[in-house]
């Protein structure tokens, strides 16, 4: 039977991509980066058998992706609240004094060797993945800022899919980063001994609350004639909206729009050339330094006429 589902069936990753955009919510360039990123293709070989952008150019994308997978946690979690509505909540129930023996004889089941050492699994309830979780950032130091790279290496050593245990310490808190994570810290409230573990949806509420909004300036690139679009938001998570309609042909730039037409959804990239910070002291504004950056970025790459969709202006 399973040699029949491999030669006939395959995977259900494959299974799942082969759905219709409609069903999935991925244009046919996302579904094909997903096929890649499953593959365990690095950047460099996306880029190269995609042929589109720079290594830089499918890190956004992985970023991106990655945003749309927690937009779709935070909205599952909005319509089980909305069905939820009306009904009392549930009281707060303290957990007993034996609460603390039982994480230990769970901590002894899975950690055989120690808590220090290897993990035998993570296929556990959702309850019991907190517990673990709490015990695997206390290998991270509190004032140490770690690469992508580190912090794989470290889990390593607890599981060896090390990118499932990353990708839960950043849900669930633990851990944070950079939007396109490059660097990760530890959280200062991660090791908070009085504060009781939280369930999925709780934490689902808290990242959607405690999300940083970011705003900046990015480019939308045709990576065909190498036309660029450059653009400013005051929260570069809109972008997802923009790459919406874009795929939905919808763009509001019309000269844009012609060579979308064109060449199709799947060629444009978005990149975010610069996120705008905010300094520690002093006024403030901004809408007007979110229109410099704007402006510097304009003068520095000239995407006008052939070399990009921006209109130039009169006084430009």
């Amino acid at each position: 039977m399973q040699l029949h589902i491999e030669e006939v069936h395959h995977s259900v990753f494959d299974c799942l991509t082969e759905l219709d955009k409609k069903v999935t919510g991925l244009t046919e360039h996302q579904t094909s980066l997903i096929r890649l990123f499953y593959q365990g293709k690095s950047d460099e070989e996306v880029q190269k058998e995609m042929g589109i952008g720079s290594a830089s150019t499918i890190r956004n994308h992985r970023f991106t992706l990655k945003e749309k997978e927690r937009q779709s946690k935070v909205y599952l979690v909005m319509m089980e609240l909305l069905k939820d509505q009306g009904k009392l909540a549930t009281p707060l129930i303290r957990p007993p004094k034996t609460a603390r023996l039982l994480e230990d004889r769970l901590l002894n089941t899975l950690f055989p060797e120690g808590t220090d050492g290897p993990l035998t699994t993570f296929s556990i309830k959702e309850k019991h993945k907190l517990v673990v979780l709490k015990e695997i950032v206390k290998r991270f130091e509190g004032e140490r800022t770690y690469t992508e790279k580190e912090i794989n290496q470290i889990l390593k050593f607890v599981y060896h899919d090390y990118a499932t245990l990353r990708r839960y310490l950043v849900e669930y808190n633990f851990l944070d980063r950079t939007p396109d994570g490059s660097q990760y810290w530890l959280r200062n409230n991660s090791l908070k001994k009085e504060e009781p573990p939280m369930d999925r949806k709780e934490a689902l509420k808290r990242l959607y609350k405690e999300t940083k909004i970011e705003g900046g300036v990015y480019q939308v690139k045709n990576t065909v004639n190498h036309k660029i679009l450059i653009e400013s938001t005051p929260n570069l998570k809109s972008i997802n909206g923009k790459q919406f309609c874009l795929d939905m042909g919808t763009y509001q730039n019309k000269r844009l729009q012609n060579d979308l037409q064109q060449f199709g959804a799947e060629v444009f990239v978005f990149e975010v050339l610069e996120i705008l910070e905010a300094p520690t002291e002093g006024y403030f504004d901004p809408k007007d330094a979110l229109k410099k950056l704007k402006e510097q970025w304009l003068n520095k790459l000239q995407p006008y006429e052939e070399r990009g969709y921006n209109i130039l202006k009169p006084n430009n």
